[in-house]
């Protein structure tokens, strides 16, 4: 049996496993930041991630449903808030539809998920199987590739607006809040994690956790550069530029 490491110990083998396996690593992401994906792959990765961003909420809705301590459920469905927002036409959701909308496509063929790759729906009901079926702790671990977008987000960010005319600053809009409410979301989590992950199994459950998050959103990056890249093998039903 493995030692029990120490929480802050336990902390850095999570920052190794983004360093290692966060899908900043992936050459898709290497390309739009770069200025090497067309048109096209722009619009094909914001319609695939809008199927991921609009199950956040339901996602967090699943673990909300599992907690028994009303102090962390009152903390945690702030998440819900930040992408639902108070009112129609407020939240991430929104913002991510005036994302997609701003690269050229049709709001609601995404807002119906019309043409979304199977790799990116296998994946994201996956994520919703994990957060249902593991324990609570593997769930909240399971958010924890937020101890990683701050960078992702301003690697992407600056990179757009950089190398695609089509891109302005007011259709990356989605972005502008996510690393202040990533910080804050981690700090919940990882408070979490650090109190009930005491032991070598449960602490071996946090990091496999973690890898399953940073697998599914490599494999969405997958399915993409699959379907849009050099290959060109869009499968039947998806959409096509």
């Amino acid at each position: 049996m493995s030692a029990v490491l120490t929480p802050d110990a336990l902390v850095e083998s999570l920052h190794a496993i983004g360093a290692e396996r966060y899908h900043d690593r992936h050459p898709y992401h290497h390309r739009m930041r770069e200025g090497g994906c067309s048109k096209a792959e722009i619009q094909a990765w914001a319609l695939n991630r809008y199927y991921y961003q609009s199950r956040i909420p339901v996602k967090d809705a699943i673990i909300l449903s599992r907690m028994e301590d009303p102090a962390l459920r009152r903390a945690w469905r702030q998440r819900i808030l930040d992408h639902d927002g108070d009112a129609e036409g407020e939240g991430g959701i929104e913002r991510w539809l005036k994302l997609a909308e701003g690269v050229g496509l049709d709001r609601a063929d995404v807002v119906a998920t019309r043409g979304i790759l199977p790799g990116t729906r296998f994946a994201v009901d996956a994520y919703l199987s994990l957060v249902r079926e593991r324990s609570l702790l593997e769930a909240i671990a399971s958010s924890l590739t937020e101890l990683f977008s701050p960078r992702i987000i301003q690697d992407r960010v600056s990179g757009m607006l950089a190398n695609y005319p089509f891109v302005t600053s007011e259709t990356l809009a989605y972005f502008t809040a996510r690393p202040e409410q990533a910080r804050r979301d981690v700090d919940v989590a990882l408070a979490y994690v650090r109190r009930h992950a005491v032991t070598p199994d449960s602490q071996a459950d946090v990091q496999t956790a973690l890898r399953l998050k940073c697998d599914i959103l490599w494999a969405m990056l997958d399915a993409l550069d699959h379907a849009y890249g050099e290959r060109g093998q869009v499968p039947p039903g998806a959409w096509r530029p």
